[in-house]
């Protein structure tokens, strides 16, 4: 019994420091768009490699296939390409280089 009030004398002092103690604005957002599941932390996109992504690029590769309506992406513009950013037909042709080159 005299263990328990010991352990309480301790916590509680502890806990009186804690509240006192001004916490942060920490807080942790996560979406997941529901047609490809891209997602956003923090309003940041990962890919799914864990590798952070843009949502511009993810446009290109991504959302301008499947023109979907529940799309989440900020940057999607139906029909529009980020010509800056990667995209399939950048894709191809530096594939189609390095076929080129490997058989030279």
């Amino acid at each position: 019994m005299i263990f328990i009030f010991d352990l309480l004398n301790t916590i509680i002092p502890f806990c009186i420091k804690m509240a006192d103690k001004e916490l942060s604005e920490f807080k942790m957002e996560r979406i997941e768009c529901p047609k490809c599941g891209a997602t956003w932390l923090n309003g940041q996109h990962y890919w799914s490699t864990g590798k952070k992504g843009d949502p511009e690029t993810l446009s290109n590769l991504v959302c301008g296939l499947t023109e979907d309506p529940s799309c989440i992406n900020p940057a999607h513009k139906k029909a529009h390409i980020y010509g800056e950013k990667d995209t399939w037909e950048k894709r191809s042709k530096y594939i189609d280089k390095w076929m080129r080159d490997k058989d030279a």
